[in-house]
């Protein structure tokens, strides 16, 4: 499935930008998130963000329908506000022709933020966007898609299986006009972000064993300013020794916060389940074409590294084991993009209930395939591969977190076996 025109324009200017900016930036970002000063956002990142603006390369993941569901009144003229006008539409792009710019950014751990295309924000920028009140959006929408703030997405609880989001245990109580929300999160990723200014947070609103509702309508969502008092930011969690700095992936907890039920309720009390299930689906998605990138980046630095290492007289490109290795992982590799492909594609034509299923494989073979690469890439490294002088180690921890966040693998191989079960009936 080649990138439409439209896309493949894009294509070539984001290259650009990343051979140009992403990759040089990569050893001053690697050496900041080492010093004692990484929780402070680095000028580097302000700085290509601008660039990425200048070059019309900014908001690339807005869906093609973001202008029919923004509420926002224009900003003032002459101001970034009124700049941000356009920047909110972004190209229109399908989710098929986003998926190859999102397989070039997944190349570079840390390109995605300067497109303002990064998880959560993305997925809670498009919540504001779909569920979003006016106000809620001209508060939190607007700096979002300008860049100016960042936000998390607090749903994942330590005692709980959080892969069943109805397991949730935090509550979110009305009292009058206000709701009292407590709760202990983990995996709450951006908390840690000095410009993290928003939580979207799962809670129950009904209590389990209430008569009458239903388990999937117990949940709702509910925007909790970060600096609101009851919210801690207790630790940041690190994955195989790398902390993601100064993003992070935050333990938060929620003690008798009070937010306004106005300014912070989404959609409605007993929602906060399909809220999640019309969030993750895309999301989902922009996982794995990232992925898909990060696997091509291996690839590539598994063949060049088998060209320039000589072992035992001769170099590695000319060794039976390590070509093998080569193409079995282009092999896995292209199966992997082409399910994520077609899901993309089965997304923008059916919708997210219908695509589930497609969706759900691509989640589980594109994890799977970029660690199979990463794995294979490291291995022709040799003990330069698990070093942080190459990008191959943090990939392969970002890559190996991806077969649990947004869903284990189990959960998925579960839906796509109830789906083929469902099929064999007809």
């Amino acid at each position: 499935m080649e990138p439409s025109e439209r896309a493949a324009s894009l294509l070539v200017k984001l290259r650009a930008f990343m051979s140009d900016h992403v990759y040089p930036a990569e050893p001053i970002l690697e050496a900041h998130a080492a010093s004692d000063r990484r929780w402070e956002v680095h000028p580097k990142v302000e700085e290509l963000k601008a660039l990425a603006k200048a070059a019309g390369l900014w908001n690339l993941w807005l869906p093609r329908d973001s202008g029919r569901l923004l509420k926002i009144a224009p900003g003032r003229p002459g101001t970034d506000e009124s700049e941000a006008d356009a920047w909110m539409r972004g190209p229109g792009l399908t989710n098929l022709e986003y998926a190859h710019l999102a397989g070039c950014m997944g190349a570079s751990v840390w390109a995605s933020e300067f497109f303002n295309c990064s998880a959560p924000d993305t997925g809670n920028m498009e919540v504001l966007l779909r569920y979003g009140t006016k106000a809620q959006q001209e508060r939190w929408l607007r700096p979002l898609l300008l860049g100016t703030i960042r936000s998390c997405f607090a749903m994942t609880e330590p005692a709980v299986a959080s892969s069943d989001a109805t397991n949730v245990t935090s509550s979110i109580v009305r009292r009058g006009d206000s709701y009292v929300v407590n709760g202990r999160k983990w995996w709450t990723s951006g908390a840690c972000d000095p410009r993290c200014e928003l939580a979207i947070f799962m809670g129950k609103t009904t209590p389990d064993g209430t008569p009458g509702v239903p388990k999937h309508r117990q949940q709702t969502m509910v925007l909790v300013p970060m600096r609101t008092k009851g919210v801690t930011v207790v630790r940041p969690l690190p994955v195989f020794g790398y902390d993601d700095a100064p993003h992070g992936h935050a333990e938060t907890t929620f003690e008798d916060v009070v937010v306004s039920v106005k300014d912070a309720e989404l959609l409605g009390e007993g929602r906060g389940f399909e809220i999640a299930q019309g969030r993750l689906g895309p999301g989902r998605l922009h996982h794995c074409m990232r992925l898909i990138g990060m696997g091509e980046r291996a690839l590539t630095l598994a063949a060049r590294r088998a060209e320039a290492r000589v072992a035992f007289g001769q170099p590695l490109s000319r060794n039976a084991s390590v070509l093998q290795t080569l193409g079995r992982a282009r092999v896995t590799l292209d199966g992997a993009r082409l399910a994520t492909l077609d899901a993309a594609r089965r997304l923008d034509a059916e919708g997210n209930k219908a695509a589930k299923g497609a969706i759900a494989a691509c989640k589980v073979a594109a994890p799977a395939a970029a660690i199979a690469v990463i794995d294979a890439a490291i291995q022709i490294h040799g003990a330069l591969g698990v070093c942080d002088d190459t990008p191959l180690a943090r990939m392969f921890a970002g890559a190996r977190t991806l077969r649990l966040a947004d869903g284990p693998d189990e959960v998925h191989l579960e839906t796509i076996a109830k789906l083929e079960v469902r099929r064999s009936r007809m």
